[in-house]
């Protein structure tokens, strides 16, 4: 027996396109030393893929199978905001939130067999992570914002701590 019909309604290819899509935004956020690597980016994929492909399982009167997308959106919320912290009057993981939010997308972009688009998504997604590094890099003023308040607490606590 093939194993395609022992993982139906699932299917090979959008397995492979989730384990790919969080293998390359995982990448990223890995080599970044963000706390979602690849490990927790192709699990986010994988998980959401196989919740969007449940869908057409769900049939009958009263079944509207684009409500599990729904459901999704909201699981993947309540563990975004999970990830995101206040430090020192400082908001911080708002991007890998984001991510996060995006690696869910994907998931259901996957479930619904388009892959070309979920693959330009994630490449996309690591254009837009790193080409803001990049301006960052060349623009420190686009940083200072962010990280001149952190350092400036961090000033006021040494201070109290000195006096």
């Amino acid at each position: 027996m093939e194993i395609q019909a022992f993982l139906s309604p699932l299917r090979l290819e959008g397995i492979a396109a989730a384990i790919v899509c969080g293998l390359i935004i995982g990448l990223e956020r890995q080599l970044s030393g963000k706390p979602t690597g690849i490990r927790t980016c192709s699990l986010i994929c994988l998980g959401t893929y196989v919740f969007a492909s449940l869908g057409p399982l769900f049939q009958g009167g009263d079944v509207d199978s684009s409500r599990i997308v729904g459901q999704i959106i909201t699981g993947i919320g309540f563990i975004g905001a999970g990830v995101i912290l206040a430090r020192h009057g400082v908001v911080v993981g708002i991007t890998s939130a984001s991510v996060i939010w995006v690696l869910a997308g994907i998931g259901i972009l996957i479930g619904f067999e388009r892959y070309t688009a979920s693959i330009l998504i994630s490449i996309l997604t690591v254009g837009i992570l790193q080409g803001v590094n990049l301006l960052e890099a060349v623009f420190k003023s686009l940083r200072q914002e962010i990280f001149g308040k952190l350092d400036l607490h961090k000033k006021k606590k040494l201070d109290q701590k000195n006096n």
